[in-house]
């Protein structure tokens, strides 16, 4: 049992408390060490922005991969070096320091400068992308060179989905309009189905899970909305068709309104589903520590493998609800009701 714990805490954990679990079990050698056992703090560690990218911790030795520090300021200028200089004895760099909360704050307290720092998030966002270019650009390529041959590889596997996300999103939800907005549906939904995938791998970045990422991508979805509208999306906004001028008058704002709240929604929803996802497993593991005891893994690791393969399926599901409700939104843009409308009054009449 013991050797399960040390594995699964090895793989979900990154390695941070491996040293913990070999003594899980009344070992009183290491009930010191095990007083100082912060859950809260192991968590939002593990689903936090960082500027190192850090693997795991065994014994006194951190493995971890430092990552660009690039700040810039009037007073400075451009600043670049990176982070492993802040774990000198002193913990300051060329003015600068890194706080307990893994930010970046200068010695100056009158100093105002922007931190451009490459952060595992944003490593991970680098990461993401190059797979993608790589796979699709080779699937792309095999296509091009075999038009007509049956799919083999990597294209057996993405076709399927492709196909679907084309005919049961796209064209279900968008219309005879559907094809201009194939590119940008396709990307979202890999985009998020890979880095789900990417933030459940040991050691991985919660990039689906960052509050910014998900608000960039339902921006895009709103931006993409409105400038795709047409004269009837508008309409039905600005001045409802059918409608009494006093009742018009309520409308109107809930519209306007619904039109921040959707891409609002878009962004919450991925986030905190992602998010929660990675607290509920590391919450299950802590309890392992909290109780000090082995016996406490009997319930701890049969539910954190439950979730882990859980979130395996939350991965492309909130890539799926993402990818379906931003084609949703763009199909409303597009659709001409007034077409609708008046075949319906000609049917009528």
């Amino acid at each position: 049992m013991k050797s399960i714990i040390k594995i699964l805490l090895l793989l979900v954990l990154g390695g941070d408390y491996l040293a913990k679990a070999e003594n899980v079990g009344g070992d009183s050698s290491v009930e010191h060490a095990e007083s100082d056992f912060n859950p809260g703090e192991t968590i939002m560690h593990h689903i936090v922005d960082a500027h190192e990218w850090h693997f795991a911790t065994i014994g006194e030795t951190h493995i971890s991969i430092p990552l660009p520090v690039i700040l810039f300021s009037q007073e400075k200028g451009l600043v670049f070096f990176m982070s492993s200089k802040f774990h000198n004895p002193t913990h300051s760099y060329m003015g600068y320091i890194l706080d307990s909360h893994d930010h970046i704050v200068s010695e100056n307290k009158d100093e105002v400068f922007y931190d451009l720092s490459i952060t595992k998030n944003v490593a991970s966002l680098f990461l993401s992308v190059v797979l993608l270019l790589v796979i699709f650009i080779s699937i792309a390529g095999k296509y091009k060179k075999n038009p007509v041959s049956a799919p083999s590889g990597l294209q057996s596997f993405f076709e399927p989905i492709i196909v679907y996300v084309r005919d049961d999103i796209g064209k279900s939800m968008i219309g005879p309009k559907y094809e201009r907005f194939m590119p940008y549906l396709l990307t979202i939904f890999f985009f998020i189905w890979f880095n789900n995938l990417l933030g459940l791998v040991p050691g991985g970045a919660n990039l689906t899970g960052n509050l910014a990422v998900t608000m960039v991508l339902a921006l895009f979805t709103f931006i993409i909305t409105c400038f795709s509208g047409n004269k009837y999306y508008w309409g039905h906004i600005f001045n409802p068709p059918g409608l009494p001028l006093p009742i018009k008058f309520l409308m109107v704002p809930i519209e306007v309104v619904s039109m921040f709240t959707k891409p609002f929604s878009l962004m919450v929803r991925l986030f905190a589903n992602v998010t929660a996802g990675h607290i509920i497993i590391l919450s299950l593991l802590c309890l392992i520590f909290i109780f000090k005891s082995a016996a406490a893994s009997l319930i701890s690791l049969p539910f954190a493998i439950f979730m882990m393969a859980l979130e395996l399926f939350v991965a492309i599901l909130q890539a799926y609800i993402f990818t379906l409700l931003s084609a949703m939104y763009l199909g409303a843009a597009v659709d001409e009701h007034a077409h609708s409308d008046h075949d319906l009054d000609k049917a009528l009449y």
